[in-house]
């Protein structure tokens, strides 16, 4: 019944507002006996009596006031709805998972992604954090942040950071008890903190290169073990050993002298973070966003 009387409904509702059927005819783009006639079918169907008409004005009957009262809310609400997603049509929506470690979180995606969400209110963006090389599909992520060397074929690669360097430190007090590393395979005497990798559960193995560029591998002990970079970070800078943690990670307690370096002639730089995600992948509006504002300039 609804359907049939929804058009009829429209109308008794412009009647009733605009107290006339010559202006809520040209409201609604219809002659005035049309509407008077529509007006009357939905009385008869009804069974009631809606509206009186005199020859000075269109008022509702009681009936008709009572119908109007629950007309009414119902037509604001889908006007406003109408309306939210008509505007919606030119913002960009939808949400995006991003997995990646915390690192990343903290020193790229966080600081880009802010101002983005209070752009966009309608853009939705999960972080999740993950020291495996985990696989968007299984996580139901859109995107991955890993070092630029480390993203896999049959991606979309896009850096979103400035190259990067892995920095062995400790606090002073340490190196005044343990002595400085001279080469990496030094580290074997000292104490380190290591990193443990969720993927397949094996601890990092740090990562150095001499002069001509040949990579060195050293695998290294001590008495703490973390899974994720900052409490590594902690632990140096509580003098609990030494460390292979990002440089720019590690800027503020070098700046202040609460760590310090050693080894930095095998510390080179290497690409920093990318973002990943599968070519088949077609972007919605807010990964569009996402790209945009994550994108490395210059």
């Amino acid at each position: 019944m609804l359907r049939e009387n929804i058009n009829d409904l429209i109308a008794l509702a412009a009647v009733a507002e605009e107290r006339s059927f010559t202006r809520a005819a040209a409201r609604l783009n219809v002659s005035q006996s049309a509407l008077s006639h529509t007006i009357k079918g939905l009385e008869q169907r009804l069974g009631l009596r809606l509206l009186t008409r005199t020859t000075r004005s269109v008022a509702p009957t009681l009936e008709g006031e009572d119908l109007l009262a629950t007309l009414n809310p119902c037509f604001e609400m889908i006007e406003a709805r109408l309306k939210a997603l008509n505007d919606a049509r030119d913002q960009p929506t939808g949400t995006v998972r991003i997995v990646a470690v915390e690192y990343a979180i903290d020193s790229i995606l966080w600081p880009k992604l802010s101002p983005v969400l209070k752009q966009y209110p309608a853009v939705n963006v999960e972080f999740v954090m993950d020291y495996g090389y985990t696989d968007l599909a299984s996580s139901q992520c859109d995107a991955g942040v890993r070092y630029g060397e480390q993203v896999s074929e049959g991606m979309i690669s896009m850096r979103i950071g400035p190259e990067e360097r892995m920095i062995c430190v400790g606090a002073p007090e340490y190196f005044e008890a343990a002595g400085t590393p001279q080469v990496p395979h030094d580290l074997a005497e000292h104490r380190c903190i290591n990193l443990r990798l969720s993927t397949h559960g094996a601890l990092y193995a740090w990562e150095f290169e001499d002069k001509d560029g040949n990579e060195i591998r050293v695998k290294v002990s001590g008495q703490t073990c973390f899974n994720t970079i900052n409490p590594v970070m902690r632990a140096a800078v509580d003098g609990h050993g030494l460390a292979l943690i990002p440089e720019r990670l590690a800027a503020e307690h070098l700046a202040s002298g609460a760590l310090q370096t050693c080894l930095d002639d095998y510390c080179p730089y290497f690409p920093g973070f990318h973002l990943y995600y599968p070519s088949r992948q077609r972007p919605s509006s807010a990964f569009e966003v996402v790209l945009e504002a994550l994108r490395e300039r210059g």
